[in-house]
């Protein structure tokens, strides 16, 4: 029944990507990164109802003056800062811990790959968080929640198809781990 968990992901995924549209961008993210005040107002009217939010929106414009000194760092700049160590030790010992998960069972390989399809999921999400935290401030949570959506929804299409095809093409195996990686690169990109 494994086939009908994976195709719940999907469905999940699916349901979320239909109701994106609809909802309005965080009122932070507008007026902090991209300067719409008008923007960011009409949306915490749609996310909070009719109301007075100035109090908010004085608050956020507060935050804007702060940081508006505040240099905005790359990755490589933040992992060469001592003070972020601890969440970077926990978020490795996350990605470690994939090792375990089983996604590499799923695709019927021999006993003698499933350590280095392990490694692959691990570089895997590695890959997706600092590509992910690269380009959230440029793009913004909606579209990569969108586009990571629809990959994702794409990539389950083609690993149920390559899982059903792998008896009889043994090669289609290996393109069931290429696209678990895919998967996972999507996933961390965007949910």
């Amino acid at each position: 029944m494994w086939n009908v968990l994976l195709s719940f992901s999907g469905l999940v995924a699916l349901i979320q990507l239909l109701f994106l549209p609809f909802f309005p961008e965080s009122p932070p993210y507008l007026l902090l990164q991209k300067g719409d005040k008008a923007g960011c107002l009409k949306a915490m009217k749609q996310l909070w109802g009719e109301g007075n939010y100035h109090t908010e929106f004085d608050d956020m414009m507060k935050e804007k003056a702060v940081t508006k000194g505040t240099k905005i760092m790359n990755v490589l700049e933040v992992l060469k800062e001592p003070s972020v160590y601890p969440q970077l030790t926990t978020m490795l010992l996350l990605l470690l811990s994939l090792q375990l998960c089983g996604l590499s069972a799923t695709a019927n390989l021999q006993e003698s790959v499933i350590p280095y399809v392990s490694l692959g999921v691990a570089i895997s999400e590695l890959i997706a968080i600092i590509f992910c935290s690269s380009i959230i401030d440029h793009f913004g949570c909606r579209i990569l929640l969108w586009g990571g959506y629809l990959l994702m929804a794409l990539i389950l299409v083609l690993l149920e198809t390559s899982l059903l095809l792998s008896d009889q093409f043994p090669w289609m195996r290996y393109c069931s781990v290429i696209l678990i990686f895919l998967f996972i690169i999507a996933y961390g990109i965007g949910p």
